[in-house]
């Protein structure tokens, strides 16, 4: 099983339809398991965008 290295966290906002009625969501974050040295890692896609950069 991977290993969960991100730490970033859930954002919470608002449905809004077309009678404008606010309804709280959550926005998840996009996890991705990727091979990190040989070790499935689970990163945000930001942060292997920026690893990538990195390299």
């Amino acid at each position: 099983m991977a290993k969960n290295l991100s730490n970033r966290k859930n954002m919470s906002s608002q449905n809004r339809p077309f009678s404008l009625k606010a309804t709280k969501k959550t926005q998840k974050v996009n996890l991705q398991t990727v091979l990190v040295d040989g070790k499935k890692v689970r990163l945000s896609t930001k942060e292997i965008r920026a690893t990538k950069k990195n390299k």
